[in-house]
């Protein structure tokens, strides 16, 4: 029966192969691959079919098949690594391939870095689209493996890291034409990615970008900060979760919501990082903010960012709600970010502890949530009013811009001096 061999082959063409690969082309009645591919193959006998379209191509390989010819197909690296492959095994029975890998264009990358890569995650933006970069982007991963194309360059690629404003820094490795003669790597630190978003030059259409997550966490030049709506990058964040924050354009809907007043006491349940905790200290410098977290990790963030932001008015408070509010202040206003669960409970201990002309501000991100917190205040007849934010930002997709939206968060509030007045 014949068979379709299918060979990697790297940028030193037949001098790179084994004797048993070799041995496979020089058998072979017809060979396939791209013109680069072919060039390789110039001396032997084999025909020559050029693969452009691969839909077309797959088709005169089964064609060819059924006659009888003995084909070999050769291909970058590892055909079933984001590569020919696939699509072979769609249109023809896996019994009827064999497969040949070579060196992957990222195996090369990795091991001329010196870097371990059995720990990276690994994706293709060449002819595909970003989404999933994006996502492996706001997880923070540590090794990011991305193979390339002339629209998604790694200047287009560090563009689009630093338009999603992360609370985490990436060196980027520009790997070029690995394994051939022109071979070529470019590093760029963390500091510097904003040159490598603004370069022209054109990259050798054979890269690879391995992006490393440093450690460096962005400088903080506190006379340049605004007043109000501070960066999510300029917070210190939850190493597996960077992108775990209450992000500005919310935090700022929240702080609005609050209303604050000097001389206040403030209670930020659920408090995370203290992103909305270290806002309000700022604004409002003679209050005093007790920020509930239960997580040992979430209150070590909390007082790191304290001390990066030189605020000394947050109480950081270690402990599950309602039980950790028990013996705090009686509040002037209440902001629930995280519940942990117990929603109910917090709001009727919340009820008990808020002084008569608080205010009371809920931001839910789930529908069961928002069923349970409505309920209670229609139960409760406490008046409110709800704000749904569907938030999107610009992204920039090779050279056009699209919006990428944030998860939508409903914020509801309750004023006790409202509930008074109509009483």
């Amino acid at each position: 029966m014949a068979q379709i061999e299918v060979v990697g082959i790297g940028l030193d063409g037949v001098a790179g192969l084994t004797k048993p690969a070799v041995e496979i082309i020089n058998n072979a009645t017809v060979l396939a691959g791209s013109y680069r591919h072919l060039s390789y193959v110039e001396s032997f006998p084999a025909k020559k079919l050029f693969i452009d379209d691969f839909q077309a191509a797959i088709a005169s390989i089964l064609q060819l098949l059924e006659v009888g010819e003995q084909i070999v197909v050769l291909v970058s690296g590892d055909p079933l690594f984001f590569g020919l492959g696939r699509l072979l095994l769609e249109k023809i029975p896996a019994e009827k391939i064999n497969f040949h890998p070579h060196l992957s264009s990222i195996q090369l990358a990795f091991n001329r870095l010196k870097i371990t890569w059995h720990d990276a995650v690994f994706i293709s933006v060449h002819g595909r689209n970003t989404k999933k970069l994006i996502k492996f982007l706001k997880q923070g991963k540590e090794k990011i493996a991305i193979l390339t194309d002339s629209s998604n360059n790694p200047s287009a690629i560090a563009r689009l890291f630093l338009s999603l404003n992360l609370p985490v820094s990436y060196s980027f490795h520009i790997c070029e034409n690995l394994g051939g003669s022109s071979e070529n790597i470019t590093f760029f630190a963390a500091n510097k990615v904003s040159k490598l978003a603004e370069l022209q030059q054109d990259f050798a259409s054979l890269n690879v970008v391995i992006l490393l997550r440093e450690i460096k966490v962005c400088e903080v030049n506190l006379d340049r900060l605004p007043m109000l709506g501070l960066s999510d990058r300029v917070f210190l964040s939850f190493s597996d979760r960077p992108s775990l924050i209450t992000k500005k354009e919310i935090r700022t809907a929240i702080l609005g919501e609050l209303a604050l007043q000097p001389q206040q006491i403030v209670w930020d349940i659920g408090a995370g990082t203290g992103s909305v905790s270290i806002e309000i200290a700022r604004l409002c410098p003679d209050s005093q903010i007790f920020a509930v977290e239960k997580t040992s990790m979430g209150v070590t963030l909390i007082i790191k960012n304290c001390q990066r932001f030189k605020v000394n008015n947050v109480n950081p408070v270690s402990g599950k709600a309602p039980e950790s509010l028990l013996k705090l202040p009686d509040p002037n206003r209440i902001f629930i970010g995280g519940s942990g669960g117990n929603l109910l409970d917090i709001l009727e201990l919340c009820s008990k502890k808020i002084k008569h002309d608080g205010v009371l501000v809920i931001a839910l991100a789930t529908l069961e949530h928002c069923h349970q917190a409505v309920n209670w205040l229609n139960n409760n007849k406490w008046h409110y009013r709800l704000l749904q934010l569907q938030i999107s930002r610009s992204t920039p997709i090779k050279n056009l811009t699209r919006f990428t939206p944030l998860n939508p968060v409903t914020i509801i509030t309750s004023s006790l001096s409202d509930l008074t007045a109509s009483q």
